[in-house]
Protein backbone atom coordinates (compact mmCIF):
# COMPACT_ATOMS: atom_id res chain seq x y z
CA UNK A 1 0.00 0.00 0.00
CA UNK A 2 1.44 3.51 -0.79
CA UNK A 3 0.90 6.91 0.93
CA UNK A 4 2.28 10.27 0.76
CA UNK A 5 2.57 11.35 4.38
CA UNK A 6 5.50 13.35 4.95
CA UNK A 7 7.45 11.25 7.93
CA UNK A 8 6.24 12.16 11.78
CA UNK A 9 10.56 12.87 12.32
CA UNK A 10 13.01 14.03 10.12
CA UNK A 11 15.00 11.38 8.68
CA UNK A 12 19.06 11.45 9.80
CA UNK A 13 21.45 13.38 8.62
CA UNK A 14 22.62 10.21 6.33
CA UNK A 15 19.38 9.70 4.70
CA UNK A 16 18.41 12.10 2.36
CA UNK A 17 14.79 12.95 2.88
CA UNK A 18 12.64 12.24 -0.66
CA UNK A 19 11.74 14.78 -2.97
CA UNK A 20 8.53 16.24 -2.30
CA UNK A 21 5.64 14.08 -3.67
CA UNK A 22 7.51 11.16 -3.97
CA UNK A 23 5.21 8.03 -2.81
CA UNK A 24 6.71 6.16 0.21
CA UNK A 25 6.82 2.38 0.86
CA UNK A 26 5.36 1.07 4.27
CA UNK A 27 8.61 -0.37 4.81
CA UNK A 28 10.46 2.71 4.38
CA UNK A 29 8.02 4.64 6.87
CA UNK A 30 8.04 1.44 9.48
CA UNK A 31 12.01 2.30 9.55
CA UNK A 32 12.05 6.21 9.89
CA UNK A 33 9.85 6.01 12.83
CA UNK A 34 11.92 3.21 14.34
CA UNK A 35 14.94 5.49 13.51
CA UNK A 36 12.44 8.49 15.45
CA UNK A 37 11.07 6.22 18.20
CA UNK A 38 15.01 5.38 18.81
CA UNK A 39 15.81 8.66 18.72
CA UNK A 40 13.44 9.50 21.28
CA UNK A 41 14.05 6.86 23.39
CA UNK A 42 17.97 7.67 23.26
CA UNK A 43 17.35 11.75 24.12
CA UNK A 44 14.23 10.95 26.84
CA UNK A 45 16.19 10.63 29.84
CA UNK A 46 18.46 13.56 28.82
CA UNK A 47 15.13 15.57 28.72
CA UNK A 48 13.27 14.36 31.46
CA UNK A 49 16.47 15.62 33.16
CA UNK A 50 16.89 19.10 31.99
CA UNK A 51 13.00 19.38 32.46
CA UNK A 52 13.22 18.31 36.45
CA UNK A 53 16.08 20.68 37.10
CA UNK A 54 14.18 24.06 35.50
CA UNK A 55 11.03 22.70 37.18
CA UNK A 56 13.11 22.17 40.90
CA UNK A 57 14.98 25.40 40.44
CA UNK A 58 12.00 27.51 39.37
CA UNK A 59 10.43 25.76 42.22
CA UNK A 60 13.14 26.48 44.67
CA UNK A 61 13.55 30.40 43.34
CA UNK A 62 9.63 30.85 43.77
CA UNK A 63 9.30 29.62 47.46
CA UNK A 64 12.68 31.15 48.00
CA UNK A 65 11.42 35.00 47.17
CA UNK A 66 8.05 33.79 48.97
CA UNK A 67 9.50 33.19 52.34
CA UNK A 68 12.47 36.08 52.08
CA UNK A 69 9.37 38.19 51.25
CA UNK A 70 7.07 37.35 53.83
CA UNK A 71 9.88 37.51 56.57
CA UNK A 72 10.85 41.31 55.54
CA UNK A 73 6.58 41.82 55.62
CA UNK A 74 6.60 40.98 59.35
CA UNK A 75 9.88 42.23 60.16
CA UNK A 76 8.43 46.00 59.18
CA UNK A 77 4.89 44.76 61.16
CA UNK A 78 6.57 44.66 63.84
CA UNK A 79 8.42 47.71 63.39
CA UNK A 80 5.52 49.56 62.87
CA UNK A 81 4.05 47.81 65.85
CA UNK A 82 7.16 48.91 68.18
CA UNK A 83 6.95 52.22 67.31
CA UNK A 84 2.77 52.24 68.00
CA UNK A 85 3.48 50.85 71.40
CA UNK A 86 5.55 54.17 72.44
CA UNK A 87 3.59 56.80 70.61
CA UNK A 88 2.14 59.28 73.69
CA UNK A 89 4.15 57.73 76.00
CA UNK A 90 7.21 59.81 77.46
CA UNK A 91 9.85 58.19 75.32
CA UNK A 92 7.55 58.71 72.57
CA UNK A 93 8.89 62.04 72.52
CA UNK A 94 12.32 61.63 72.36
CA UNK A 95 11.63 59.26 68.65
CA UNK A 96 10.26 60.28 65.70
CA UNK A 97 6.36 59.80 65.12
CA UNK A 98 4.25 56.76 63.97
CA UNK A 99 3.41 57.72 61.17
CA UNK A 100 6.88 58.52 59.63
CA UNK A 101 8.37 55.43 61.41
CA UNK A 102 6.02 53.71 59.15
CA UNK A 103 6.53 55.35 56.11
CA UNK A 104 10.75 54.56 56.94
CA UNK A 105 9.77 51.09 57.51
CA UNK A 106 7.84 50.69 54.25
CA UNK A 107 10.51 52.20 52.11
CA UNK A 108 13.01 50.14 53.61
CA UNK A 109 10.86 46.92 52.86
CA UNK A 110 9.94 47.62 49.55
CA UNK A 111 13.87 48.46 48.67
CA UNK A 112 14.75 45.19 50.97
CA UNK A 113 11.68 42.93 48.55
CA UNK A 114 12.93 44.61 45.34
CA UNK A 115 16.41 43.71 45.68
CA UNK A 116 15.60 40.37 47.04
CA UNK A 117 13.56 39.58 43.89
CA UNK A 118 16.04 40.57 41.34
CA UNK A 119 18.91 38.23 43.00
CA UNK A 120 16.69 35.64 43.17
CA UNK A 121 14.95 35.43 40.34
CA UNK A 122 18.02 36.70 38.33
CA UNK A 123 20.26 33.67 39.73
CA UNK A 124 17.33 31.28 38.72
CA UNK A 125 17.52 32.84 35.31
CA UNK A 126 20.95 32.07 34.82
CA UNK A 127 20.90 28.78 36.00
CA UNK A 128 17.86 27.96 33.98
CA UNK A 129 19.57 29.10 30.61
CA UNK A 130 22.79 27.10 32.17
CA UNK A 131 20.59 23.71 32.02
CA UNK A 132 19.77 24.29 28.81
CA UNK A 133 23.89 23.73 28.10
CA UNK A 134 23.73 27.40 27.06
CA UNK A 135 27.20 28.82 27.08
CA UNK A 136 27.01 31.96 29.36
CA UNK A 137 30.40 33.48 29.23
CA UNK A 138 29.70 35.70 26.32
CA UNK A 139 26.54 36.77 28.25
CA UNK A 140 28.25 37.57 31.32
CA UNK A 141 30.48 39.44 29.71
CA UNK A 142 28.27 41.61 27.80
CA UNK A 143 26.57 41.89 30.77
CA UNK A 144 29.72 43.05 32.34
CA UNK A 145 30.58 45.64 29.74
CA UNK A 146 27.19 46.95 29.60
CA UNK A 147 26.84 47.28 33.42
CA UNK A 148 30.16 49.61 33.10
CA UNK A 149 29.27 51.72 30.27
CA UNK A 150 25.48 52.36 32.08
CA UNK A 151 27.65 52.72 35.16
CA UNK A 152 29.61 55.67 33.76
CA UNK A 153 26.71 57.71 32.31
CA UNK A 154 24.44 57.38 34.89
CA UNK A 155 27.06 57.13 37.89
CA UNK A 156 24.97 60.41 39.23
CA UNK A 157 21.84 58.75 39.34
CA UNK A 158 23.68 55.34 41.25
CA UNK A 159 24.85 57.94 43.54
CA UNK A 160 21.81 59.45 44.12
CA UNK A 161 20.07 56.20 44.93
CA UNK A 162 22.81 54.60 47.20
CA UNK A 163 22.11 57.77 48.93
CA UNK A 164 18.81 58.01 49.45
CA UNK A 165 19.04 54.16 50.15
CA UNK A 166 21.46 55.21 53.39
CA UNK A 167 19.76 58.22 54.33
CA UNK A 168 16.82 55.77 54.81
CA UNK A 169 18.49 52.67 56.51
CA UNK A 170 19.92 55.81 58.96
CA UNK A 171 16.83 57.61 59.21
CA UNK A 172 19.01 60.89 59.02
CA UNK A 173 15.38 62.72 58.35
CA UNK A 174 11.87 62.36 57.37
CA UNK A 175 8.46 63.84 56.10
CA UNK A 176 7.71 67.07 58.42
CA UNK A 177 11.45 67.45 59.78
CA UNK A 178 12.73 71.04 59.40
CA UNK A 179 16.75 70.46 57.93
CA UNK A 180 19.31 72.59 56.62
CA UNK A 181 20.98 70.22 54.13
CA UNK A 182 23.42 73.35 52.97
CA UNK A 183 22.62 74.07 49.80
CA UNK A 184 18.89 74.29 50.64
CA UNK A 185 16.95 74.55 54.36
CA UNK A 186 13.01 73.90 55.33
CA UNK A 187 10.69 71.24 56.06
CA UNK A 188 11.10 68.00 54.14
CA UNK A 189 7.55 67.75 52.31
CA UNK A 190 8.24 63.96 50.18
CA UNK A 191 11.50 61.90 50.87
CA UNK A 192 12.36 59.40 47.98
CA UNK A 193 15.49 57.43 46.67
CA UNK A 194 16.98 60.30 44.39
CA UNK A 195 15.07 63.84 45.12
CA UNK A 196 13.80 64.99 48.28
CA UNK A 197 11.41 68.01 48.39
CA UNK A 198 12.02 70.65 50.27
CA UNK A 199 9.70 73.81 51.01
CA UNK A 200 11.35 77.21 52.17
CA UNK A 201 10.66 79.57 54.40
CA UNK A 202 9.13 81.60 51.76
CA UNK A 203 6.81 79.21 50.94
CA UNK A 204 9.26 78.33 47.44
CA UNK A 205 9.78 73.83 46.96
CA UNK A 206 13.28 73.11 46.62
CA UNK A 207 14.25 69.36 44.98
CA UNK A 208 18.05 68.90 46.41
CA UNK A 209 19.51 65.54 44.30
CA UNK A 210 20.14 63.09 47.80
CA UNK A 211 23.75 62.62 46.00
CA UNK A 212 24.11 66.54 46.65
CA UNK A 213 23.46 66.17 50.14
CA UNK A 214 27.01 66.69 51.69
CA UNK A 215 25.41 67.52 55.42
CA UNK A 216 22.57 66.84 57.17
CA UNK A 217 21.22 69.78 59.99
CA UNK A 218 18.14 67.89 61.44
CA UNK A 219 16.29 70.97 63.63
CA UNK A 220 13.47 68.44 64.72
CA UNK A 221 14.85 65.57 66.18
CA UNK A 222 16.36 65.03 70.15
CA UNK A 223 15.38 67.92 71.83
CA UNK A 224 16.04 71.83 70.91
CA UNK A 225 17.59 74.94 73.19
CA UNK A 226 16.00 78.50 73.67
CA UNK A 227 18.36 80.80 74.24
CA UNK A 228 17.64 84.46 75.39
CA UNK A 229 20.17 87.84 76.59
CA UNK A 230 18.55 90.52 78.53
CA UNK A 231 20.61 93.29 78.47
CA UNK A 232 20.20 96.39 81.63
CA UNK A 233 22.17 98.78 83.33
CA UNK A 234 25.23 98.12 84.87
CA UNK A 235 24.18 99.08 88.30
CA UNK A 236 21.46 97.02 88.62
CA UNK A 237 20.93 94.36 91.40
CA UNK A 238 22.21 90.63 89.73
CA UNK A 239 20.18 88.74 92.77
CA UNK A 240 16.75 91.13 92.05
CA UNK A 241 17.17 90.42 88.48
CA UNK A 242 17.84 86.59 88.96
CA UNK A 243 14.68 86.43 91.66
CA UNK A 244 12.76 88.44 89.02
CA UNK A 245 13.22 86.08 86.28
CA UNK A 246 12.59 83.18 87.94
CA UNK A 247 9.43 83.79 88.98
CA UNK A 248 9.04 84.47 84.74
CA UNK A 249 9.98 81.19 84.64
CA UNK A 250 7.80 79.34 86.59
CA UNK A 251 4.64 81.29 85.51
CA UNK A 252 5.20 80.34 81.85
CA UNK A 253 6.40 76.78 82.87
CA UNK A 254 3.15 76.13 84.82
CA UNK A 255 0.55 77.49 81.68
CA UNK A 256 -0.52 75.71 78.53
CA UNK A 257 0.74 74.91 75.97
CA UNK A 258 4.20 75.98 77.42
CA UNK A 259 4.41 73.47 79.80
CA UNK A 260 4.41 70.70 77.28
CA UNK A 261 6.90 72.49 74.67
CA UNK A 262 9.34 72.87 77.95
CA UNK A 263 11.21 70.17 78.57
CA UNK A 264 13.62 71.41 80.85
CA UNK A 265 13.36 74.11 83.55
CA UNK A 266 14.47 77.92 82.28
CA UNK A 267 17.43 78.74 83.39
CA UNK A 268 19.86 81.40 84.71
CA UNK A 269 23.15 81.10 83.63
CA UNK A 270 24.71 84.04 84.08
CA UNK A 271 26.41 87.37 82.71
CA UNK A 272 28.27 86.85 79.06
CA UNK A 273 28.90 90.41 78.51
CA UNK A 274 29.78 93.42 80.95
CA UNK A 275 30.27 96.44 79.36
CA UNK A 276 30.41 100.45 80.84
CA UNK A 277 27.06 101.16 80.13
CA UNK A 278 25.61 97.60 80.11
CA UNK A 279 25.82 93.81 81.21
CA UNK A 280 23.83 91.02 79.40
CA UNK A 281 22.15 87.80 81.14
CA UNK A 282 21.47 84.84 79.51
CA UNK A 283 18.79 82.94 79.80
CA UNK A 284 18.43 79.37 78.29
CA UNK A 285 15.69 76.45 78.22
CA UNK A 286 15.73 72.89 76.85
CA UNK A 287 12.33 72.74 74.36
CA UNK A 288 10.60 70.26 71.93
CA UNK A 289 12.19 70.37 68.69
CA UNK A 290 10.85 72.98 66.47
CA UNK A 291 9.78 74.88 69.31
CA UNK A 292 12.18 76.89 70.01
CA UNK A 293 11.61 79.88 68.60
CA UNK A 294 8.03 80.84 69.65
CA UNK A 295 9.73 79.87 73.16
CA UNK A 296 11.98 82.73 72.62
CA UNK A 297 9.66 85.51 72.14
CA UNK A 298 7.09 84.14 75.00
CA UNK A 299 10.01 84.62 77.22
CA UNK A 300 11.32 88.06 75.91
CA UNK A 301 7.65 89.30 76.07
CA UNK A 302 6.65 87.92 80.25
CA UNK A 303 10.31 89.49 81.04
CA UNK A 304 9.98 92.82 79.64
CA UNK A 305 6.61 93.30 81.21
CA UNK A 306 8.10 91.87 84.18
CA UNK A 307 10.76 94.52 83.56
CA UNK A 308 8.60 97.41 83.33
CA UNK A 309 6.65 96.71 86.41
CA UNK A 310 9.62 96.62 88.36
CA UNK A 311 10.84 99.67 86.61
CA UNK A 312 14.01 98.09 85.31
CA UNK A 313 14.91 99.63 81.48
CA UNK A 314 16.47 97.29 79.23
CA UNK A 315 18.89 98.85 77.40
CA UNK A 316 21.63 97.96 73.99
CA UNK A 317 20.78 98.79 70.57
CA UNK A 318 21.81 101.58 68.58
CA UNK A 319 21.96 104.64 70.98
CA UNK A 320 19.26 107.38 70.62
CA UNK A 321 19.71 110.77 69.11
CA UNK A 322 20.03 113.70 71.79
CA UNK A 323 19.29 117.63 71.44
CA UNK A 324 22.25 118.74 72.16
CA UNK A 325 23.57 120.30 68.89
CA UNK A 326 27.83 120.84 68.89
CA UNK A 327 28.17 124.88 69.19
CA UNK A 328 29.10 125.93 65.76
CA UNK A 329 32.67 127.09 64.71
CA UNK A 330 33.49 130.30 64.70
CA UNK A 331 36.16 129.80 62.26
CA UNK A 332 34.19 127.94 60.20
CA UNK A 333 33.32 130.85 57.80
CA UNK A 334 36.08 132.73 57.99
CA UNK A 335 38.84 132.48 54.40
CA UNK A 336 42.16 131.07 54.77
CA UNK A 337 44.88 133.59 54.77
CA UNK A 338 45.98 135.09 52.00
CA UNK A 339 49.14 136.90 50.73
CA UNK A 340 48.02 139.87 49.86
CA UNK A 341 46.43 140.54 53.27
CA UNK A 342 49.50 142.62 54.51
CA UNK A 343 50.84 145.61 52.38
CA UNK A 344 54.40 144.69 52.95
CA UNK A 345 54.60 140.90 51.31
CA UNK A 346 56.60 141.06 48.10
CA UNK A 347 53.21 140.10 46.76
CA UNK A 348 51.04 143.09 47.51
CA UNK A 349 54.22 145.49 46.75
CA UNK A 350 54.23 143.69 43.40
CA UNK A 351 50.58 144.99 42.84
CA UNK A 352 50.85 147.84 44.46
CA UNK A 353 50.46 150.93 41.40
CA UNK A 354 52.68 152.81 40.14
CA UNK A 355 53.12 156.46 41.01
CA UNK A 356 52.44 158.62 38.69
CA UNK A 357 55.34 161.78 37.62
CA UNK A 358 54.46 165.14 39.32
CA UNK A 359 53.77 167.93 36.30
CA UNK A 360 55.49 171.08 38.68
CA UNK A 361 57.05 174.10 37.09
CA UNK A 362 60.33 172.40 37.38
CA UNK A 363 59.47 169.96 35.24
CA UNK A 364 58.37 171.83 32.82
CA UNK A 365 60.76 172.87 29.49
CA UNK A 366 61.91 176.15 29.11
Amino acid sequence: MLWSAPPAVPPSASDPSPSAGTPVTLDEAARQAGEAAGWVEQNWATWVNTGLRIVLILAIAVTLRFLIRRALTKLIDRMNRSAQAVQGTALGGLLVNAERRRQRSEAIGSVLRSVASFLIMGTAALMVLGAFQINLAPLLASAGVAGVAIGFGARNLVTDFLSGVFMILEDQYGVGDSIDAGVASGEVIEVGLRVTKLRGADGEIWYVRNGEIKRIGNLSQGWATAGVDVTVRPTEDLDALKKLIEGVAEELAAEEPWNERLWGPIEVLGLTEVMIDSMTLRVSAKTMPGKALGVEREIRWRIKRAFDAAGIRIVGGVPLATDDTPSADPTAAMAAPSAFASPTTPQSLATTPIPQPSTGPNLAKH
